[in-house]
């Protein structure tokens, strides 16, 4: 009787130029998890950290607005690539080797063949973290970084709503089937204080919270829906970084500590 083959075994090689990978993700679209990722990255360069940013969203990258990027990256040898550098931080998006308006109309292999390309030909130097932007959904993307990527672990992002939990939990699951290590969940726009002073739970309340207890995973905290927010991502300039004694800059820091904790 034939034995079943042994398992594919999967060789995951850490980011050149890099110590710790960070992914952030969300599994659902729409819950402010680039806007997340990137004041998060620079919350951690307050804390002492050379970041780095990887805009892993082929189909809809945000990272050349967020930062207001408009250079394109250099390729001194037609080989690798120069990552942009802004406040300190070095970049790299598929954003950034496009025109903005056009459609990015790949198939899996395209997009698996530009993935491998950011992680592996891109000329990051000596960060001590990088920040990688994940796109929703639990697809190719996902599944060639967790099987080809040496990731130091998760964020998951995710606002209250019942609908937005359902794809974190197929999240939450895809991860630990994988082995990557989930650092904990953020419940982002999880309140909007009005010009009357009262706050309002618009998306829901305690849903992620609950959740992590569910998975048995660390709450990281709260994130408010805040206008300021919005506004410092809409000018390229994230808000931890222009105004980092701001209450919500304040939180994020939180979260950043003990980010920086786990990773130690």
């Amino acid at each position: 009787m034939s034995q079943k083959p042994p398992p594919k075994q999967f060789v995951k090689t850490p980011i050149n130029g890099t110590k710790y990978t960070i992914l952030v993700s969300s599994a659902k679209g729409g819950v402010g998890k680039s806007t997340v990722a990137v004041n998060l990255a620079f919350a951690l360069q307050s804390l002492g950290l050379k970041i780095g940013i990887l805009d892993a969203d082929v189909y809809g990258p945000s990272l050349p607005k967020l930062l207001n990027l408009k250079d394109k990256p250099k390729s001194e040898d037609n080989k690798s690539i120069t990552p942009l550098e802004k406040f300190g931080a070095q970049c790299m998006s598929m954003g950034l080797l496009i025109d903005e308006q056009t459609p990015m109309m790949w198939r899996g292999p395209m997009v698996i063949s530009a993935i491998k390309t950011m992680t592996q030909k891109v000329l990051w130097k000596d960060r001590d973290v990088i920040i990688i932007d994940m796109p929703p959904g639990t697809g190719d993307t996902q599944l060639t970084f967790v099987q080809e990527v040496k990731i130091d672990g998760v964020i998951i992002v995710s606002t209250p709503q019942d609908l937005a939990l359902l794809d974190v939990k197929r999240g939450i699951q895809m991860f630990e089937k994988t082995g990557v290590k989930i650092l904990g969940l953020i419940d982002n726009m999880s309140v909007f204080e009005g010009d009357d002073g009262k706050k309002y739970k618009i998306f829901g309340d305690g849903g992620v919270e609950k959740t992590a207890k569910e998975f048995n995973k660390e709450f990281l905290g709260h994130l408010p829906l805040h206008q300021d927010l919005r506004s410092s991502s809409d000018k390229g300039d994230p808000l931890t970084r222009v105004d980092p004694n701001h209450e919500v800059s304040l939180l994020f820091k939180n979260i950043a500590e003990k980010i920086k904790s786990s990773l130690n």
